[in-house]
């Protein structure tokens, strides 16, 4: 199941860059949330493949494909995570495709088309990339440490919406970045690119491949009050380990604020 996974993630990594210099029909699902023929055309992809190898198995996909609801077994996708990115031209995007059995995640995949870097994760046997073995960093502290984060496509409208954590981590952490794709911030927290990522607002598809991987590189996992994380959780916190206690301190106190 893993190797169907990567070559499958490649297949709808090659579509999506087939597709990315042509004219591209876009709707609009709200505020800052698009969905583009690209989105569609690698989700039929990933799925028809899924139903045809695995008919039996159930599906979740962003774009609103399920099936097979009484399976053991479950896929989570997002045919085009970061579609604003692909949209706009900038090269951060991924697919990421995760494996659930009985709810819990056994195989993640997150394909970076631009850069052709393949991280996966199979539990219990660690993760890689392109084949190398990934570690978190041993960054000691919040403030040496890099992090990343991202925003819910309906912030305008909501309180709650990171920007209280997100102003006051920026002066408490060497620095914060937004790349826009959490699937590959994860990935980055896996591979010690980046100390610790943090976001609200999400859906399984999102995250489940990424936190796979991220956790086994090493990684801490919560939600933002520390308690166990699981996929389908809206808020989560994935770090090193070393900076994750100080980071929850932080968050904390933003919201206190």
């Amino acid at each position: 199941m893993l190797d169907f996974a990567i070559e499958l993630a490649i297949r709808a990594g090659a579509e999506l860059r087939a597709r990315h210099e042509r004219e591209r029909s876009i709707e609009s699902k709200g505020y800052a949330d698009v969905v583009t023929d690209a989105d569609r055309a690698s989700e039929a992809l990933i799925v028809g493949a899924i139903r045809e190898r695995f008919p039996e198995h159930s599906l979740l996909a962003e774009e609103g494909s399920v099936g097979a609801a009484a399976s053991p077994y479950q896929w989570l996708i997002d045919p085009l995570d970061g579609t604003l990115n692909y949209l706009h031209g900038m090269p951060i995007y991924a697919v990421s495709l995760a494996l659930l059995y009985e709810g819990e995640l056994v195989i993640g995949v997150v394909y970076d088309p631009p850069r052709g870097e393949l991280f996966a994760a199979e539990r219990g046997h660690g993760a890689r990339c392109n084949g190398r073995p990934l570690r978190v960093s041993s960054t000691p502290t919040l403030a040496q440490a890099l992090l990343t984060t991202g925003f819910p496509y309906d912030r305008a409208a909501r309180p709650d919406n990171n920007l209280r954590e997100h102003n006051r981590l920026l002066l408490k952490a060497q620095d914060v970045r937004r790349p826009g794709s959490a699937a590959l911030d994860l990935c980055y927290v896996a591979a010690g690119r980046s100390d610790a990522h943090w976001e609200l607002g999400l859906s399984p598809w999102d995250t489940a491949a990424g936190a796979l991987i991220a956790r086994e590189a090493g990684a801490t996992i919560t939600d933002w009050e520390g308690q166990p994380w699981r996929p389908g959780g809206a808020r989560l916190v994935a770090s090193n380990g070393r900076i994750h206690a100080e980071l929850l301190r932080e968050l904390a106190l933003a919201r206190a604020d």
